[in-house]
């Protein structure tokens, strides 16, 4: 009923990564290097691979704005400057 979720290449790496640290001795420089190196592949394993619903949501009403303002132009002429009701993208 339920499948398990097929280990990808980063979820190895984390694997093969805390293997070998279980093997070093705590304290040395080698164990702290691998413990760095887990802790960056863990936060790798923390970001989001999706768009998020908001900004699904928000681009859509966007997308959907556009198209009434350029559906009105075509059958009305607007002498004013339509676009600035368009929101900037953010970076």
């Amino acid at each position: 009923m339920f499948q398990k979720k097929k280990p990808t290449r980063l979820d190895n790496e984390v694997e093969r990564a805390l293997k070998e640290l279980s093997e070093k001795k705590p304290g040395t420089d080698e164990y702290n290097s691998i413990l760095n190196h887990v802790e960056k592949l863990h936060k790798m394993q923390e970001t989001p691979d999706r768009v998020s619903y908001d900004t699904m949501v928000a681009t859509a009403a966007n997308l959907v704005g556009i198209a009434l303002i350029i559906r009105h132009e075509h059958v009305n002429v607007i002498t004013s400057k339509a676009m600035s009701f368009v929101p900037k993208l953010k970076s």
